[in-house]
């Protein structure tokens, strides 16, 4: 099954989200076929300022497991996290 982590970062937490990116990708890249996408929310100037990372876990738990292990969840960037059951449906681009 799939999972969707959908997180926010702090306010004004773009320079620590700068100093965890590498171990982060490091992270994102270790996780194999596990990893589905990830990629960054951005702002105005397209700085990253949140996450959607997409998994395949057997449960909600085991999904929470690989979300917190991931050194951003670990350095403390988020302000909010939502998990939730995640179903690929359709696919638009070229």
């Amino acid at each position: 099954m799939q999972f969707a982590l959908v997180a926010l970062d702090r306010p004004n937490a773009v320079e620590d989200r700068m100093k965890l990116r590498a171990e982060h990708l490091k992270y994102l890249e270790g996780l194999g076929d596990v990893l589905v996408f990830a990629g960054p929310f951005l702002n105005d100037k397209g700085e990253g300022v949140g996450s959607i990372v997409v998994v395949e876990a057997e449960t909600v738990d085991a999904a929470r497991v690989i979300f917190g292990r991931d050194p951003y969840a670990m350095g403390g960037l988020f302000d909010s996290i939502m998990i939730k059951p995640w179903k690929f449906v359709f696919n638009h681009s070229k």
